[in-house]
């Protein structure tokens, strides 16, 4: 018990003196200064490929790289792992969200830091077929997220199926990993393609994807062991998951970035809270999978229609709990906070007597992790607690009420 407080306080206090460190040291702006030039003169030296490749535009293909982007894209995998879980393949379903939320911090954090362009539009052709792919062209370019997303999530798919089924089959290794390799391509390929990204975007996608995806391999047995049987992992991974939010680097000029971070990291701390109270109950190695006579598909598809209405109800009660408590709590600590979309009447930042008023009785704000910003946007703990309910109902409410209906 103390040399797990200890490694966890030795972690958290890491965080706070590398969000100190490097915001006194300035940091962000240093690395960009070296890197942003470097990055920016590729994705102009490399628009004629871009221009190359558009020049084989045909509705198929536009579709077919449109629907593979949207297949590989955060708000499907989102979607996609409630599932998982319900399916009784539990270990596979938490792993993979938290390898997803480390993917997305830190193929955003690169894209922030970094602040480089995307491929000028135009010339370069940009689809953005949906809503998702919209937001996304608001971000900065490199490393691709899609392309960094598809190396990990679906090398530890490909990983997790050979260990569970335990085949030895050589051949059967190759065409997994055959087909891993074509989806890759094909997602990097759509990328440029979609005019989204440039060559240099993909190839650093691609890297960093391989060295989280090995970092990953080598540490997630212990991570899920932590999960479901450590001790302080609640109060722990709250904690982790505010300095996350503080040690997240500021962007050359606003973008989606944070905000996507922000909703993942609440999923994530949502799956491990529900997973650490109800593993014995629900999660356990032992529990009925799909297409078995424990749960057959027809069970299946009443859990599905039993918990997506569900969780959909959590998660906009969650917001709507979350708008209400979070000013009222705020204002009680003294904390100064603006809100750019959630709250009307907050929009803006605090100024005047009324800010002079709140630093001078904010305890919060004497603190060194937090004394240098101004007022803080209450839409970033909104957002995190929206998630963070959505996703433990993931885990925790419904599968309560499978347990209920005996579904």
């Amino acid at each position: 018990m103390e040399s797990i407080s200890l490694w966890q306080g030795l972690a958290l206090c890491g965080i706070v003196s590398w969000i100190v460190l490097s915001s006194s040291l300035d940091v962000t702006r240093k690395l960009r200064t070296l890197v942003q030039p470097w990055v920016s003169h590729h994705v102009i030296t490399g628009t004629p490929i871009i221009l190359q490749i558009q020049k084989y535009q045909h509705g198929f293909l536009d579709a077919l790289f449109s629907g593979l982007s949207c297949v590989v894209s955060v708000p499907f995998y989102t979607a996609f792992l409630p599932l998982l879980f319900w399916s009784g393949h539990g270990k596979l379903a938490r792993q993979m969200t938290l390898l997803m939320s480390l993917c997305d911090y830190s193929g955003n954090c690169i894209k922030d830091v970094v602040s480089a362009p995307r491929p000028s539009c135009p010339p370069v052709r940009r689809i953005t077929a949906t809503k998702d792919e919209q937001e996304n062209a608001l971000e900065y370019g490199l490393p691709s997220s899609h392309t960094l997303n598809t190396v990990c999530l679906s090398g530890y798919l490909l990983h997790y199926v050979l260990s569970y089924t335990q085949n030895e089959d050589a051949s059967l290794k190759f065409a997994g990993f055959a087909v891993v390799c074509l989806i890759v391509c094909l997602t990097g390929l759509g990328r440029i393609y979609l005019g989204m990204h440039s060559g240099i975007d993909i190839i650093a996608g691609l890297a960093v994807g391989f060295v989280i995806l090995s970092f990953w391999l080598s540490v997630h047995d212990y991570v899920d062991s932590f999960v479901v049987s450590g001790q302080n992992v609640t109060t722990f991974w709250a904690a982790l998951s505010l300095l996350l939010l503080f040690a997240y680097p500021t962007p050359e000029l606003p973008t989606p970035s944070f905000e996507f971070h922000t909703a993942f990291d609440g999923v994530a701390f949502g799956i491990v809270a529900g997973v650490q109270q109800t593993y014995h109950q629900f999660h356990h190695e032992s529990v009925p999978r799909i297409f078995t006579p424990q749960l057959p598909l027809s069970a299946f598809l009443g859990r599905m229609l039993v918990g997506i209405p569900t969780i959909l109800i959590v998660k906009y009660c969650s917001k709507a709990l979350a708008k209400w408590i979070l000013p009222i709590v705020s204002n009680t600590l003294g904390i100064p906070i603006k809100s750019t979309s959630y709250i009307p009447m907050l929009k803006g930042s605090v100024t005047g007597k009324k800010m002079v008023e709140l630093k001078q009785s904010g305890y919060i704000k004497k603190l060194p992790v937090f004394s240098s910003q101004g007022s803080f946007d209450v839409d970033t703990g909104i957002r995190f607690l929206q998630y963070s309910g959505l996703a433990w109902s993931v885990v925790d409410l419904v599968p309560s009420l499978f347990s209920y209906l005996r579904l």
